[in-house]
């Protein structure tokens, strides 16, 4: 007889799958094709493990891997907001909570309690694992962006301004990295791929 607790495990296994079904505006890299939610948490996973030796603080890299490869789980259930949208904010909902007690407690309840712990820990971006990993999250799409000719930067009412702003989070988790991005922020503007106002 299979183990309950296994069983539950699989249940959570096979909804997460659905993470692959929710699409990004933001394209992959030098491509016309979206990316999805699951190849984005991929690709912020080994992002982490490349650039973590640019943390501002000392952190604990599993933690931030935990951090990137759940932390969209939730748009699952809540969608994807894109992050200039006007009409939602683009911040963490009762929506997306209401996600995370749903997708994270098909879990046993020890794992469902962590996984719950670790999400809410990067949405408050407190941490320095949470700041870390929200960096690599503001990062991949500038990356994406840069290599597209201004990809979602030419979505209306996207500029410099709104650009830079969103991106600043990126500071909190690394000094180095941000300079980086702030380079490439200002290249978009030279290049005539991201608006100034």
């Amino acid at each position: 007889m299979t183990p309950e607790k296994l069983l539950r495990q699989i249940d959570f296994i096979k909804e997460i799958d659905k993470l692959k079904y929710i699409q990004r505006k933001t394209k992959l890299f030098n491509s016309d094709r979206c990316e999805n939610d699951a190849e984005h948490s991929w690709h912020l996973a080994l992002m982490a493990m490349v650039l973590f030796e640019y943390a501002d603080e000392s952190v604990d890299l599993l933690k931030v891997i935990k951090m990137v490869l759940i932390h969209d789980i939730v748009e699952i259930d809540a969608g994807d907001t894109f992050i200039y949208d006007t009409q939602k904010a683009h911040t963490n909902t009762e929506d997306e909570r209401m996600a995370a007690h749903r997708i994270f407690g098909l879990l046993p309840k020890s794992q469902a309690e962590e996984f719950i712990t670790i999400w809410e820990e990067f949405e408050a971006g407190e941490t320095p694992e949470a700041r870390f990993a929200r960096a690599m999250d503001r990062l991949e799409p500038l990356l994406q962006n840069s290599s597209n000719n201004g990809g979602t930067w030419n979505e209306p009412g996207v500029n410099y301004t709104k650009v830079y702003a969103k991106k600043s989070a990126i500071k909190a988790g690394s000094k180095v990295i941000w300079r980086y991005a702030e380079n490439l922020i200002d290249a978009g503007v030279k290049k005539g791929i991201l608006k100034k106002e």
